[in-house]
């Protein structure tokens, strides 16, 4: 049926690729419940301080810190589509933990930092062997047009998501929403399942561990793109995460907003990510892959600061949701443009470890940027937060069209036949 409601030669026409694209669109859908029902269980539920939240948003972020560059190395010795299955399986498992750590009256922030540390861990095996998995159904030219495809799968998400978990959050609670995703989580299982992809994991593959580690580093090291784009994307990694820890503290506090109150201003993330998902390959091509990618910077800068500077009342909601449209498009035209450039320079045997290595390049600033954000939030307010966000965004965004090589980028490169891409 949805094949043929789209255009002829559109990548939905190909069986493979529209499973994975329904297998996304249903957990997209699934985790904006557990995006909203994690931090509220902590923050309405458990009274979280600025500082907790932090510490929360940390515990997910930290298993990338510490894990990131071995499991590179394991997932190129391994098949992926069955790490991404797992992945998604433990995730529903793990989630479903917590409205039965309500019931028996054992849920405290300690519990759900352990909840936030096992979900980081799944995000850093699972979560890059998904990247590649794309590789290997969708051919490297089309990886822009993949990944704005699978984009607007999260953005449709985004769009209904955010209104039907917070209405199920007020009518259920928090905790026993986060059953929902579980069981969603479960329907992607079945289709993930389905899919044949063809990979020889340990054709190339160093057998020393250290010296496969290595190979990996190299090859980052090597390549002057990936090297600038890890640093610009985890300096901006930094911004988010101080943002994200106070923005549901801010919706709630400040703003005096219900479950279901943040929950509609959040389908503004989707109204974000569907504008920018539905024109993003073409904003690509019209302005160049890396010119697109600061101009998301530059989106996520301005929505953050003009939220910490807008008034309390409706002004402030009207600014809250703004804010919350801008990082949506914002966040895809990075992502869209800087997974497409990584995956197209690097050959495949390294693409478990270059997906790893810039995973850990980009997140490890994410860490302090949360803690920073929660001890701003909560020794000058949460304003604060938000603007050393907004204006580090920004300083970001500028910066890189003046001083990178970004902004002369116009399409992907190409890999050489060799297996070395640009440097």
């Amino acid at each position: 049926m949805l094949a043929r409601l789209v255009p002829a030669g559109d990548l939905l026409r190909e069986r493979l690729y529209r499973r994975l694209w329904t297998s996304i669109l249903i957990s997209s859908f699934g985790g904006q419940i557990t995006m909203l029902a994690l931090p509220l269980t902590a923050a309405v539920l458990l009274h979280a301080t600025p500082t907790q939240m932090g510490r929360l948003t940390a515990m997910e972020l930290a298993p990338f810190v510490l894990f990131s560059l071995p499991s590179g190395v394991w997932l190129d010795r391994v098949r992926k589509l069955p790490v991404y299955v797992t992945g998604e399986l433990l995730i529903a498992l793990v989630l479903a933990s917590v409205p039965a750590a309500w019931a028996l009256g054992v849920l405290d922030m300690g519990y759900l930092y352990g909840v936030a540390f096992v979900i980081g861990c799944v995000f850093v095996t699972a979560g890059s062997a998904a990247q590649i998995v794309l590789t290997q159904v969708v051919p490297r030219a089309r990886l822009v047009e993949a990944h704005a495809k699978n984009a607007l799968a999260s953005s449709a998400a985004e769009v209904a998501g955010p209104g039907a978990a917070g209405a199920l959050i007020r009518l259920a609670g928090a905790p026993l929403a986060l059953l929902a995703d579980a069981l969603l989580l479960l329907v992607s299982v079945f289709i993930l399942r389905g899919l044949k992809v063809h990979e020889n994991p340990s054709a190339t593959a160093p057998r020393a561990f250290w010296r496969a580690l290595a190979d990996g580093l190299r090859f980052v090291r090597s390549q002057r793109l990936l090297l600038v784009m890890a640093l610009l994307v985890g300096i901006w990694q930094m911004s988010h995460q101080a943002a994200l820890v106070v923005q549901i503290l801010y919706a709630t506090r400040e703003l005096a907003l219900t479950e279901g109150q943040v929950g509609l201003c959040y389908v503004g993330v989707g109204v974000g990510t569907v504008t920018a998902s539905a024109l993003g390959h073409r904003l690509s091509g019209r302005l160049g892959v890396g010119p697109c990618l600061l101009l998301g910077l530059a989106l996520c800068g301005a929505g953050w600061l003009q939220l910490a500077l807008a008034p309390a009342g409706r002004w402030g909601v009207a600014s809250f949701v703004l804010m919350l449209v801008g990082f949506g498009a914002g966040a895809v035209l990075i992502f869209i443009n800087f997974l497409a450039l990584r995956q197209a320079v690097t050959p495949e045997p390294l693409l478990g470890r270059m997906t790893s290595t810039m995973r850990w390049l980009i997140l490890l600033p994410g860490l302090p940027g949360a803690l920073l954000g929660g001890w701003l939030g909560e020794t000058l307010g949460l304003r604060w937060a938000l603007a050393a966000a907004g204006a580090g965004a920004l300083a970001l965004a500028f910066a890189g069209w003046r001083w990178t090589l970004l902004r002369p980028l116009r399409r992907l490169p190409e890999l050489p036949a060799a297996g070395h891409g640009p440097s």
